[in-house]
């Protein structure tokens, strides 16, 4: 039976595609340097290949794009420039905001790819709309999915866009400072995608099926150099700030002034090797976390937004199970505990973070920073060490390890002896096939603390086929009881989880659906210190259907059921009677979703949901209207209602989150945004107003006003005003 088993299992590792393209250019060495107006003017332009013929992704993936899109490329000793010409249907754009980083979806722009190791792993993305708003990005494992698509990462380079009658140009040039590769190299993997609002399509340059998403680095064309590259020449980027304040504490009745410095470097080691280092980080919140209401009994993960955690951070945080057993959760650092068990900020003294290519088969990790003590809070000062190191394996695959460490080295009087360090290592083998028809992820953890207990293990496996029409998963994972991670993301221990499903996806050839499909995905978790038994799962089954003309609509079913151990009220209400333990809960929900055409100037999303909820019943509303005046303005309101109905003497609520946002882009260098968060859960309406004036390339001057009040009796909790300076300096 093993024998069997282990020859399926090498036939999934290894399986490789049929039948891609094998789409290729020439990049021309030249020794002249292109002024960047975006204007292809120069004669050189006439002299470089052209990467072209496009393939339609949406609303088809079977004919190629509807209009032309011709990119061509030229180096120098340090920099790629890029000249892109995009064929349209009206000059009359579809840009929701001037600001870097622009979401791409539901507007005009052009994106490309570069995969500089050649491994189908990672790439460096950069990105022009027809205004010359520029972004750039990370992706990450593979880009199987949104969450390795990283906007946060930061770095110099220079393009401007064109608009004439029909068409735009954009003339880019990209530093080769900018990217990581190896000495020698003469060749890149490449892809482009392109989205136009008038036509309704989305296309790439290498062609790739719909069910697969548009950033996935298994499809892509190569880009030769004429001349192999040099030394990958990363200046060191020296990044100091400055941060003044000025608040109130309403709680205390105390007045606070604070004045801050210290900074980030950036040095590049070799030609793939990032070393960074902080000193004294300012982290404050010139950018607010979105609120949410939660009506689980478990914590929920918010993204990490500071730049020094965010290159190669796929080497570090994707270990595990993200939702319920990632070892290491970068957001741990600088959050703690208090003696009353409040989340409170903890200093960082300074850190530094190596990371990148050892060569083309082994990626290294190696982060440790130093928090502070806070006597007052009874917190201790902290080491947190991490060490990643991954090897790839066959064309996409990898083998990774990882070791994390929590430790303090002083002695307290107020600290268990089991807090005293915290440890966990753990291996991870990622799978990816080369045209990603199956996916998934084989790990084992295990942690260790003083006296903590032999159930410290945490394992999982997943394997996931992806097909045109039929898609399925078997996902499964172990948490012990005694299991702790922490610096990791870890919603509940003592748990063995089992989470299938199975999809079938129909494309019409005629009429306004483009696609649409049934799930069905039972999930279910066993207790393994109650005996394994079962106290929880959810039978979800759903309807979706996505258009031609870009909604979506969906029909969901939640069959679930709840054994509590622990008593539990939903509603947050305080003083209020929970549902008792040792009980089981049945109920059923149903949920509706409908997404608007993003290319309208008023888009919406709506999400009612109503059905048993406990022992009792909820109705909520989630949604999100938004209304552009482009490109400068744009306005949202997101909202979230529950009304929740319990039989007495349990609480019943009605929940009210509602977040209204107006973001205002003077031109590409003035920014004005104002974010209004009011949570009767929280108990909390939150006013976050940000003024940033981006003076010098990646360097801001920020004004940030914050003002938090009490909901019920609208009294002020707490109040300030930021001044914060921010200045990149290339060495």
């Amino acid at each position: 039976m093993v024998r069997p088993l282990c020859r399926l299992f090498l036939l999934f590792i290894s399986i490789s595609s049929l039948g891609q393209e094998n789409k290729k250019f020439t990049v021309k060495y030249i020794t002249e340097n292109i002024e960047i107006d975006g204007v292809l003017d120069e004669s050189i332009w006439e002299s470089a290949e052209s990467a072209n013929d496009f393939h339609q992704y949406f609303p088809s993936d079977s004919i190629q794009s509807l209009l032309p899109t011709d990119i061509k490329m030229l180096y120098t000793d340090d920099i790629l420039y890029i000249g892109i010409t995009v064929q349209t249907k009206s000059s009359d754009f579809i840009i929701t905001s001037l600001q870097r980083d622009y979401r791409a979806g539901g507007t005009d722009n052009i994106s490309l790819l570069f995969d500089t190791f050649n491994d189908g792993t990672n790439a460096f993305l950069f990105g022009i709309n027809p205004y010359g708003v520029r972004r750039e990005a990370l992706v990450s494992n593979g880009g199987a999915d949104i969450s390795g698509f990283t906007t946060s990462w930061d770095v110099k380079w220079r393009g401007e866009s064109k608009i004439y009658d029909g068409y735009y140009t954009s003339e880019i040039s990209i530093p080769l400072s900018s990217f990581k590769f190896n000495e020698g190299e003469t060749k890149w993997r490449f892809n482009s995608y392109k989205f136009d609002m008038h036509l309704n399509e989305r296309s790439t340059w290498v062609h790739i099926p719909q069910n697969q998403i548009i950033i996935n680095l298994a499809f892509m064309g190569d880009m030769y150099f004429e001349k192999p590259l040099g030394k990958s020449r990363t200046p060191l980027a020296i990044i100091p700030y400055v941060n003044t304040l000025s608040a109130k504490d309403f709680d205390t009745n105390e007045n606070i002034t604070d004045f801050n410095f210290g900074g980030d470097a950036k040095v590049a080691i070799g030609n793939g090797m990032n070393l960074d280092l902080t000193v004294n980080p300012d982290f404050s919140n010139v950018e607010v976390d979105n609120i949410v209401t939660n009506l689980t009994r478990f914590e929920v993960s918010l993204p990490e937004r500071r730049q020094f955690f965010i290159d190669n951070n796929d080497l570090f945080g994707t270990f595990g199970n993200n939702r319920d057993g990632n070892p290491f959760f970068s957001r741990r650092i600088g959050l703690t505990k208090n003696k009353d068990d409040e989340t409170i900020e903890n200093g960082i003294i300074g850190g530094i973070r190596l990371s990148g290519k050892l060569n083309q088969d082994w990626r290294v990790g190696l982060l440790n920073i130093q928090t502070e003590e806070d006597l007052e809070n009874e917190v201790p000062s902290n080491n947190n060490t991490v060490f990643a190191l991954q090897k790839k394996m066959f064309s996409r695959s990898n083998l990774s390890f990882i070791f994390v460490n929590r430790e303090t080295f002083k002695e307290y009087d107020f600290l268990d002896e089991i807090d005293r360090y915290n440890r966990v290592i753990g291996l991870d083998y990622n799978l990816a096939s080369e045209d990603n028809t199956w996916v998934g992820k084989f790990y084992a953890h295990k942690s260790f603390a003083h006296d903590s207990g032999d159930e410290d293990g945490s394992a999982g496996t997943e394997l996931m086929y992806n097909s045109r029409n039929l898609n399925f998963r078997l996902r499964g994972n172990y948490v012990g009881d005694d299991f702790r991670s922490d610096l990791g993301f870890v919603r509940r221990t003592d748990m063995l989880a089992a989470r299938p499903f199975v999809e079938y996806v129909f494309w019409p050839k005629k009429g306004k659906l483009n696609s649409h499909g049934f799930r069905f995905s039972p999930n279910f978790l066993w207790r393994p210190t109650l005996d394994y038994k079962n106290t929880d799962y959810t039978m979800f089954s759903a309807w979706e259907a996505k258009f031609k003309n870009q909604v979506e609509f969906s029909v969901k079913m939640f069959n679930r059921y709840t054994f509590l151990t622990d008593t539990f009220d939903p509603t947050g209400a305080e003083g209020a009677i929970e549902l008792p333990a040792d009980q089981g809960y049945h109920y059923t929900s149903y949920q509706m979703e409908y997404i608007s055409d993003r290319r309208k100037t008023f888009y919406y999303e709506l999400k009612p949901e109503f059905g048993k909820f406990y022992n009792g019943n909820r109705l909520s509303m989630d949604g999100l209207l938004s209304f552009r005046f482009q490109p400068k303005v744009f306005l949202s309101l997101a909202f979230n209602y529950n009304k929740i109905e319990l039989p007495n003497p349990y609480p019943s609520a009605d929940l009210w989150l509602i977040s209204p946002r107006v973001n205002i882009t003077f031109n590409k260098s003035i920014f004005w945004s104002t974010l209004v968060q009011y949570s009767n859960q929280s108990d909390n309406l939150g006013f976050n107003s940000r003024l940033q004036w981006r003076f010098a390339p990646l360097s801001d001057l920020f004004i940030v006003y914050n003002d938090n009040y009490f909901v019920n009796t609208f009294s002020p909790k707490y109040r300030s005003i930021n001044l914060k300076f921010t200045y990149w300096l290339n060495i």
